[in-house]
């Protein structure tokens, strides 16, 4: 019999890194019933609620990244990341985990580098086509590291990388069988071309802004929107819902999978997550990577789906002006839909998480 392991799982601040940080959880689990896991993330960021929600202990460090807004509240964050790699050392005596795995975020970088000064084993999961500072530092100490992408070798040991893909929602792989369940849900009626519009679980405003400057073409052309507006927009959103009857918008979607199932295209931001989501769903995409992110990472993500003419994409900064005619392009395009979802159906990875999971098992042998 397998003895029992104990697994500290750290990082978090996003939707796009507790979701895989929890199907590593579960893969974790039904790999080796018993698993003990204890995840570490940031006081005040959005894990310490969602991840006791998922049935999960969580323990927090008082950390933050850095401010691009204000650079004096920098002036507190030296201090702030040796306090948490103390917190972090009495989490890991305390708990004595046999490994510990890092998804990103605030959390991730304290923990692994306290779990590598105390000889823990340690893992990566980069989740980007372009890595940020921390786990480019991280990679020169950790065991092993997950990428979702290949070519991570001019960051990263080449000896250390296992492609694994980003773990993503288990629900969202059979939508076929969804969509008249999921026409209903949103009260589709009729028919028409529907397009899913995402920006994040906060929204994006370039988006929200270019979608609401072409509701009138979208109207002449007989486009349906299922519109996910984040809170900021969500009132304004409204007012024109009362104008169109072609869309639908919520300020967040809880039924991800009625989304995608219901979808024939999407317009979405360019993170790793949704981009793992998308490659899973097959459906063509128009992308707009967010020019607000550390390292312009979602337009370098969104290029390589675009280099493999996996997905089509928007700048933000010409969103406004062309994602309207985009939409529009794509809707009646049927050969460039056909086209985009095959190649975009060829990058998926459908059993990251159990990939990872595997990984971690391995280190702690």
């Amino acid at each position: 019999m397998s003895r029992q392991l104990k697994i500290i799982i750290s990082g978090g601040g996003t939707g796009g890194h507790i979701f895989p940080a929890i199907a590593i959880a579960r893969a974790l689990e039904l790999m080796r019933p018993g698993t003990e896991i204890l995840f570490v993330g940031a006081n005040g960021r959005m894990e310490m609620e969602k991840v006791p929600a998922a049935g999960y202990k969580i323990q927090g460090l008082d950390i933050a990244g850095i401010s691009r807004s204000n650079m004096l509240r920098n002036l507190s964050l030296p201090m702030k990341v040796m306090n948490s790699v103390s917190k972090a050392k009495e989490i890991i005596t305390q708990f004595k985990p046999d490994a510990i795995v890092g998804v990103g975020g605030y959390a991730s970088g304290p923990t692994l580098w306290a779990g590598i000064r105390k000889q823990v084993p340690t893992l990566v999961q980069e989740q980007n086509s372009y890595p940020g500072v921390t786990n480019k530092i991280l990679s020169r100490y950790v065991k092993k590291i997950c990428v979702a992408y290949p070519g991570m070798e001019k960051y990263f040991p080449k000896e250390k990388i296992i492609v694994t893909g980003n773990p993503v929602r288990q629900d969202i792989t059979e939508l076929y069988s969804k969509r008249k369940e999921a026409a209903e849900y949103f009260e589709l009626n009729g028919s028409g071309f529907t397009v899913l519009v995402i920006g994040g679980s906060l929204g994006a405003r370039t988006i929200n802004e270019s979608i609401a400057a072409s509701l009138n073409l979208f109207a002449r052309s007989n486009i349906r929107l299922v519109w996910q507006t984040g809170k900021q927009y969500y009132a304004q959103a409204q007012e024109l819902q009362k104008k169109y009857a072609n869309i639908k918008v919520y300020d967040f979607i809880s039924k991800m999978d009625y989304a995608y199932a219901v979808a024939d295209a999407v317009v979405s931001r360019a993170g790793a997550i949704s981009l793992s989501e998308l490659c899973i769903t097959g459906l063509p995409c128009i992308l707009v990577p967010s020019p607000n992110v550390s390292e312009d990472h979602q337009t370098k993500n969104a290029m390589v789906l675009v280099s493999h003419n996996a997905a089509m994409m928007v700048k933000d900064i010409s969103a406004i002006s062309e994602l309207g005619n985009a939409v529009v392009g794509l809707s009646v395009d049927s050969g460039l839909r056909e086209s985009l979802s095959k190649n975009i159906t060829t990058l998926a990875i459908r059993d990251s998480a159990a990939r990872i999971a595997n990984e971690v098992i391995k280190l702690t042998a």
